[in-house]
């Protein structure tokens, strides 16, 4: 391996406020709506000379960023997670001249109303979890020449079915121990991003809708493997939804093996188990259109967390 003794220059780089809680309640009426969601911004520009001289004149600071996305989510927050996620990207290049591109990443926690005399109380709600609603969507260019995709999906969605799964014709070697199972448990906390080619009518009842094809799936197909499974659910709602480009898909195996009470005079016919948290298989794959509109900048992720 040789030295390299080329000019150090400034790679890519961006910058943002990552994190931000903003709940919403609206109370139009007096049975209040709720929306909590975790903001994160991240710009990308002409923002060199912040990092080579230190000189902060084109730099936004991030609380500026923090502060639009508290005024937008009351003035541009009615609708969905995407269109909120849009105005902000939009605002950010639009309007900030060193702006060239920007990504908002948003997750959203669910919440439901509270059980009172039958009906779910007015203003009162308990988490749902540990589901996680979550989008990306990235602006690029100005005019004729900008450019928008948008990313949804949903995080530790925890899916489980106790039949209808096998693995089994797995290669082998001389340190493979594991026997094959015709008939297990399959369990997962899946993770799904999907991109979209073209805006759907409702930003709402798309997600409600894939997430639910990819579910109904996962219940109803048999399952020779989790890869297979993973497909087979990218694919249906690939099917379900021409407005989707593709979507990629990361499920770890949790695991769950037979626990051994023979030993104590009782028997087992696949009905205890022990479930380890850890090591876990991790299964990742992505399902696309073979024509699907290129990607861009739409993957290039800013928190890591969506």
């Amino acid at each position: 391996m040789t030295e390299s003794t080329g000019k150090i220059v400034l790679g890519p780089h961006q910058y943002g406020k990552a994190e931000n809680r903003v709940v919403r309640i609206y109370r139009d009426t007096a049975r209040h709506e709720i929306r909590d969601l975790n903001v994160s911004s991240c710009l990308r520009g002409a923002f060199d000379e912040a990092h080579t001289l230190g000189d902060q004149g084109a730099v936004l600071p991030t609380d500026s960023q923090k502060q639009t996305i508290f005024v937008y989510a009351k003035t541009h927050g009615d609708g969905s997670i995407e269109e909120y996620g849009l105005a902000l990207a939009r605002h950010f290049v639009n309007e900030i001249e060193p702006v060239d591109s920007a990504r908002i990443e948003i997750e959203e926690y669910a919440w439901q109303r509270v059980p009172v005399g039958g009906a779910g109380h007015d203003h009162s709600w308990t988490r749902v979890g540990p589901e996680v609603r979550i989008a990306a969507i990235t602006v690029s260019g100005t005019g004729s020449a900008q450019r928008e995709w948008v990313i949804g999906g949903v995080k530790d969605l925890v899916i489980l079915k106790s039949t209808g799964s096998e693995f089994a014709g797995f290669l082998t070697d001389e340190f493979t121990v594991l026997e094959p199972a015709l008939d297990r448990i399959l369990a997962t906390s899946l993770t799904a991003h999907w991109r979209f080619a073209t805006a759907p009518a409702d930003w709402d009842a798309a997600y409600t809708g894939i997430r639910a094809v990819m579910i109904e799936t996962f219940a109803t197909q048999h399952s020779k493997a989790l890869q297979q499974t993973l497909f087979d659910m990218g694919k249906a709602a690939l099917e379900a939804y021409p407005c989707l480009a593709e979507i990629r898909l990361a499920a770890p195996n949790k695991h769950h093996f037979a626990y051994d009470i023979g030993r104590f005079g009782v028997e087992n016919n696949g009905e205890v188990f022990i479930a380890p948290d850890r090591p876990y298989g991790l299964i990742q794959a992505s399902v696309l259109r073979e024509d699907a509109p290129d990607a861009g900048t739409a993957w290039d992720p800013y928190t890591g967390a969506v």
